[in-house]
């Protein structure tokens, strides 16, 4: 029995700094996975929500397309559709800026063709 004790302690305090190891590799394979890229979406989430200003085109989490008629704080207040309809939601509500892509796809085009232009001249 104290054979059986000894030789178990011996190959714990062997495996046992292996373990730790492959403990600190998974807790960073989980960092640089999941948390990292987590962390960044909610950050330029964020950043879309604080750039939003009167006049933008608005898509909520609720499927909800507007333009933005009011900036507070906390909330905007969109107008829904011709009937001049007025809601009022939480800024965390917002799942896209429709104006900003659409100004963000116009730029991308607009380098590409500028791009095909050039490797047309040479």
């Amino acid at each position: 029995m104290v054979l059986f004790l000894t030789s178990a302690d011996a190959s714990a305090a062997n495996g046992g700094g292996s373990m730790l190891v492959m403990m600190i590799v998974l807790i960073a394979v989980f960092y640089f996975f999941m948390i990292r890229p987590e962390n960044k979406r909610k950050k330029e989430a964020q950043a879309m929500r604080d750039a939003i200003k009167v006049g933008d085109n608005i898509t909520t989490i609720g499927g909800i397309i507007g333009d933005v008629v009011s900036v507070k704080d906390d909330s905007i207040v969109i107008e829904t559709s011709a009937d001049r309809v007025r809601v009022e939601f939480a800024k965390f509500a917002i799942s896209t800026n429709n104006t900003a892509e659409k100004e963000a796809a116009k730029k991308r085009a607009e380098a590409a063709a500028a791009r095909k232009e050039k490797k047309a001249k040479k």
